[in-house]
């Protein structure tokens, strides 16, 4: 620790015990840190906090489905209507495609759509690209 923390330690403690220490009397600690020493110790907690956080995140994704190919219910495409009106077309894991309003305070079934109304369009043969 280098001596300026173990100065503010002893000084912190001594206010919070009702004595009175002079920073003379921190008896002096060897100064053995460096640089890439005190990176390190910031690095590597932060490194196991993240990669922590990855672990959950796979975790819950696998528990309860979120996403991935086999997700229960993944969205297709989301048309805004107004400040908070959209719709959005939603599809199943079965392959069914339907059509939802979503606004601020409730979401309604609008219709299902076929694949034929989901399918993109084929350009007319008579237009040059």
């Amino acid at each position: 620790m280098s001596n300026r923390l173990l100065t503010a330690i002893t000084a912190i403690l001594s206010l919070t015990s009702g004595t009175a220490m002079s920073a003379e009397a921190v008896p002096d600690a060897p100064v053995a840190s460096s640089f890439a020493g005190e990176l390190l110790a910031i690095v590597l907690p932060l490194a196991f906090i993240i990669v922590g956080l990855l672990v959950v995140l796979r975790l819950v994704r696998r528990r309860y489905g979120l996403t991935g190919p086999d997700a229960p219910l993944s969205i297709l495409q989301i048309l805004p209507l107004g400040p908070r009106e959209r719709l959005v077309l939603v599809k199943s894991r079965s392959g069914r495609v339907f059509t939802v309003g979503v606004a601020a305070q409730n979401v309604s079934f609008i219709t299902d759509l076929d694949a034929a109304d989901i399918a993109s369009p084929d350009q007319p043969e008579g237009v040059a690209e």
